[in-house]
């Protein structure tokens, strides 16, 4: 078992899977499966890469590919730093385990261009994707919908849905309101609304 991590191939797939599982536990946290997967995972990587002998070049390589990578982020235009960020990816990682008094490297080169590319491309668009959604703008701006009016689809009081602006929403009430009432919005809190009934004149209070 001990050989088999050692092995400069699968020492390289496991410092990738540990990667990828760090950047989905930043981007999804809270699940708790993926902080501990990593955390295990980093802790196993840790330990196969104290044992093992590392291109301090190759690795130096590799952490400088941020650098590009980042600018790449930034720019979503400009296509020249992915191109230079993953060049430096392949070759880091690909010279990161070199043969014995060597300087070929000892992962497959197939394996390690194909999978970084692979990788720094995946990790370029998720990337993308999560900062466009950060500085998206809210589709909808629900401090207007506090103090317009609709009408009760249930029965309304600890809970409730009501139609307001052309939507169904959940809602509750501080006094009991029947289905197919009249409600204004007092409030909101998250997306469930607080409403009131609205009185018509010469109509009794409920």
């Amino acid at each position: 078992m001990t050989e088999f991590l050692f092995d400069p191939n699968v020492a390289y797939l496991l410092l990738v899977i540990t990667s990828l599982l760090m950047l989905a536990a930043v981007l999804s946290p809270g699940t708790g499966f993926l902080e501990l997967s990593a955390l295990s995972l980093l802790v196993l990587t840790g330990w196969v890469i104290s044992n093992t002998s590392i291109n301090p070049v190759a690795l130096v390589v590799l952490l400088g590919g941020f650098v590009p990578f980042w600018m790449a982020l930034r720019r979503s235009g400009n296509r020249v730093h992915l191109i230079v960020a993953i060049a430096m990816f392949v070759l880091g990682s690909t010279f990161l385990y070199t043969k014995p008094d060597s300087w070929l490297p000892a992962v497959n080169p197939v394996l390690g261009i194909g999978t970084s590319a692979l990788v720094s491309l995946f990790i370029w668009w998720a990337a993308r994707r999560t900062i466009e959604v950060m500085h998206t703008a809210p589709t909808h701006d629900l401090t207007r919908l506090i103090g317009a009016e609709g009408e009760t689809r249930t029965p309304v009081f600890q809970e409730g849905s009501v139609y307001v602006s052309g939507e169904v929403w959940s809602a509750f009430s501080r006094v009991s309101i029947p289905a197919n009432t009249r409600v204004r919005v007092l409030g909101r809190s998250g997306l469930i609304l607080e409403v009131e009934p609205v009185i018509q004149k010469g109509e009794p209070t409920l």
